[in-house]
């Protein structure tokens, strides 16, 4: 990060930086015997680096595709697609307000991309990578090419085990977000509110940083720390969540269905789909009577988990990224790499 770096300026953070770092990681590419670079769809740098050595490379998107369609409103709105003449003017009118920012970062981007020899249209990535359920998906008309989901990205930060509470009732998860954007008290209004139910309700807290074990409610019994979230999910009967896609994608496969807190970022679309599709409610702003009208209605009806199973069983359908990036290198080594607009 170079002194004058400003983090205001989204252009200038994504763009500028990256191709600054592109010029870093161009020797470090040339200097092993590389055949694929694997980039993450916002840091870049990686790439262009692969670019500027001549190689093909992948963009990898760790959450759904997140690309302006034109049979979509502007992701990040929450909004399902319009429908009717109605619903297609508002998503028209919704694109043509985002289209302003949209250009002005592809200006900034090959502005940048000059400045290290990448010059002309931004070339696509030879494939990318879409590493999400098939499920958390939305139907767009202009899918573009040699686009694959290969299923969700998942990590445990530890290997050790919660130890759950024993006794009667449901298991609930809490797992606050781990995002600066999160939403604040979430954890306090969530453990308010599963002391409402009136019924025995176990409850493991879930978090990097987990607050004191909770204790004075007849009805609950919690366990706090950091542990495996995969293992614990397989018994869980709800998850109350900050909606980011890992958290999320970990709950729908174990078939548990959400409660999603959303703050910032995508969240608030990942929320939105959940919702649409029947594995979750959403809760926004967070409120202790929020969540207890939120759970008692998720752990009153069978369906919120069936449509969570759903989801979760989608993860059948992804393609084998390996096949693809080896399918990548042969085209590469017997052409020359294609250049030119993304699709």
């Amino acid at each position: 990060m170079a002194e004058n770096d400003d983090d205001a300026d989204a252009g200038e953070k994504l763009s500028a930086r990256a191709a600054r770092m592109a010029v870093a990681l161009r020797p470090l590419i040339d200097s092993g015997d590389h055949d694929l670079v694997i980039s993450d769809v916002i840091t870049v740098a990686g790439g262009w680096a692969a670019q500027m050595c001549g190689l093909p490379w992948i963009e990898l998107s760790p959450h759904p595709l997140y690309l302006p369609s034109k049979g979509l409103p502007p992701v990040g709105s929450g909004l399902a697609a319009g429908t009717g003449v109605r619903g297609r003017l508002r998503d028209s009118a919704m694109r043509a307000l985002s289209a302003t920012s949209v250009r002005q970062g592809e200006r900034q981007r090959e502005s940048a991309r000059a400045t290290v020899g990448l010059t002309g249209a931004g070339s696509c990535p030879d494939a990318r990578f879409v590493a999400t359920l098939p499920g958390l998906e939305v139907y767009r008309p202009d899918w573009p090419a040699r686009t694959h989901l290969i299923g969700p990205l998942l990590w445990e930060p530890t290997d050790e085990s919660f130890d759950a509470p024993r006794g009667p009732g449901p298991l609930v998860i809490v797992a606050p977000s781990t995002a600066v954007t999160g939403a604040q008290d979430m954890v306090t209004a969530t453990l308010r509110g599963l002391s409402e139910l009136k019924s025995p309700v176990r409850v493991v807290v879930s978090s990097l940083d987990p607050p004191d074990v909770v204790t004075g409610h007849p009805n609950m019994t919690v366990v706090s720390g950091l542990g495996r979230q995969d293992e614990i999910l397989a018994d869980a009967d709800l998850a109350v969540c900050g909606a980011g896609h890992g958290m999320l994608a970990k709950a729908l496969l174990a078939g548990v269905p959400v409660v999603t807190v959303p703050g910032g970022g995508d969240q608030w679309e990942l929320a939105n789909r959940v919702n649409r599709l029947g594995a979750g409610r959403l809760v926004r702003p967070v409120t202790a009577d929020a969540i207890t009208d939120a759970a008692r209605t998720i752990l009153a009806d069978p369906g919120f988990t069936d449509a969570a199973r759903r989801i979760g069983a989608s993860n059948a359908d992804v393609v084998d990224p390996v096949a693809v990036a080896r399918h990548v290198v042969a085209i590469a080594a017997g052409r020359e790499r294609r250049v030119g607009p993304c699709a």
